[in-house]
C-alpha cells in the first residue's frame, strides 16, 4: 500500500500548527515520519453520520497503537501513541508521538520497547497529545489489535485530563483473526507478530506504537479482503452482527466441550463402578 505524507518541522503553506511541536499538514510526497509529528490526510470524504449503514469499503479506520509503562492504566502510563489512517485499502495519514508519562520507566518495559526515560525527557504530556489524535481519527472508525488493551488507556488517559471520549465504532483485528483464521491449520495464534508474519506485513511489529499500527492496518485490510470473498459486501452493522453470531457459535462450542469433559471426569454412579469391578475381576481370572 502507498503511504502518502511528509514530515513537517515548522509553518508550512496549508498546514496547521498545534502545540508542542506537533505539526499537521496535508500530505504531498512519500517519506518517513518523525517522532512527535503529525501527518494529516490528504481529501477524503468522511461519513460520519449513519456509519454504522456504511460499507466497510467506504468507511475510514484509525488503527491505533499505544505502548505504556505497564499492563493496567490504574498504575501505568502511555509513552507512545501511534495511529494509522487507512481509507479503501490506502494508508491516508499517520500520526506518532511519544508521550512523557511523568514517571520513570520500568527497566523491563524498556528492554521490551526500547523506549527509554532519556527519550521521553523532552515528550510533551498525554494532555498536549490527546487532543491531536482525536481530531486525526474523528469522523473513522477506531480499530487496534487486542482493541480492549489500547482503549482502556486511551479513555482513562482523556478521562485523566478532563476531555470526553467521543465514543468511537471500535474494531478489535483479534477477534476478527479468530473467526476468519484457522487455528492452528494456518495460524498458531492470533498475536499480532504471527498475524504479519502470516500475511508478509512490510513493517514488523516492534512493540515500538507506529510501527504496530502499521502493520495492524495491514493486517486489517487482509482481513476484511477475506471477509468480504467468504461473506460478500458488508456494513459495519452487518459486521457486528455477523462477529456477534460467530463470537455465540464459538461460546456454544466451548460449553459443549466443557460438558463433556466435565461429563467424563464425573464420579461413576453404584452400577457403574459394581461394573467397572466385575469387569475387572473376570480379567483376572481370565
Amino acid at each position: 500500500m502507498a503511504t502518502l505524507l511528509t514530515s513537517v518541522q515548522g509553518p508550512q503553506p496549508g498546514s496547521v500548527n498545534c502545540d508542542h511541536g506537533v505539526t499537521v499538514a496535508r500530505a504531498s510526497a512519500e517519506m518517513s515520519v518523525v517522532p512527535l509529528t503529525v501527518v494529516i490526510m490528504a481529501d477524503v470524504a468522511i461519513p460520519a453520520p449513519g456509519i454504522r449503514s456504511v460499507p466497510l469499503t467506504d468507511l475510514d479506520f484509525t488503527v491505533v497503537d499505544v505502548e505504556t509503562t505497564g499492563w493496567a492504566p490504574e498504575e501505568a502510563d502511555i509513552t507512545e501513541i501511534g495511529a494509522v489512517r487507512v481509507h479503501a485499502g490506502l494508508v491516508i495519514a499517520e500520526f506518532s508521538s511519544l508521550v512523557n508519562p511523568g514517571t520513570p520507566v520500568p527497566p523491563a518495559i524498556t528492554e521490551l520497547t526500547g523506549i527509554s526515560d532519556q527519550m521521553l525527557a523532552s515528550a510533551p504530556p498525554v494532555a498536549a497529545v490527546l487532543p491531536g489524535l482525536l481530531k486525526f481519527a474523528d469522523g473513522s472508525v477506531l480499530a487496534a489489535h487486542n482493541a480492549p488493551f489500547d482503549l482502556k488507556f486511551l479513555t482513562a488517559a482523556c478521562a485523566g485530563v478532563g476531555l470526553d471520549w467521543p465514543g468511537f465504532e471500535v474494531l478489535d483485528t483479534v477477534r476478527l483473526a479468530r473467526h476468519l483464521l484457522a487455528s492452528p491449520e494456518e495460524v498458531p495464534d492470533r498475536k499480532l507478530a504471527t498475524l504479519a508474519r502470516f500475511f508478509g506485513t512490510p513493517v514488523r511489529p516492534s512493540h515500538r506504537a507506529l510501527d504496530d499500527a502499521q502493520a495492524t492496518a495491514v493486517v486489517l485490510g487482509r482481513l476484511l479482503a477475506r471477509l468480504t470473498e467468504r461473506e460478500g459486501p458488508m456494513t459495519l452493522e452487518e459486521l457486528d452482527s455477523w462477529l456477534a453470531a460467530r463470537d455465540a457459535e464459538a461460546a456454544a462450542r466451548r460449553a459443549e466441550a466443557a460438558a463433556r469433559a466435565a461429563e467424563a471426569a464425573a464420579p461413576a454412579s453404584a452400577p457403574e463402578r459394581w461394573l467397572a469391578w466385575l469387569l475387572r475381576l473376570l480379567h483376572r481370572r481370565g
